[in-house]
């Protein structure tokens, strides 16, 4: 079971992750945090709240108890890598 065993922020909304598997990537959420209209985020558009997360449970929580799917920022960080294309199908990320 994919897991992250570390997360660093970088700055401008963007996440280091270190996953269980040892691959390590960068996230960027500022698109989907600025995009995505659910009220849930839009606490997250806030810089102090945006860097106030945690590693919990195998994925990055909000202090408000927002997480994300651990394989969704799995993806973010690795979307362009070839060898990992059947994979993001697998989970529906890709058509």
């Amino acid at each position: 079971m994919l897991e992250i065993k570390k997360a660093d922020y970088l700055g401008e909304y963007k996440i280091n992750l270190l996953f269980n598997n040892d691959k390590s990537g960068q996230v960027n959420l500022k698109e989907l945090i600025f995009d995505d209209q659910r009220k849930t985020f839009s606490k997250l558009k806030v810089l102090s709240a945006f860097k106030n997360f945690r590693v919990e449970h195998g994925t990055l929580i909000w202090s408000d108890a927002l997480d994300l799917a651990v394989e969704y920022l799995f993806y973010l960080a690795f979307k362009d890598e070839p060898d990992l294309q059947e994979q993001f199908k697998t989970w529906g990320y890709i058509a």
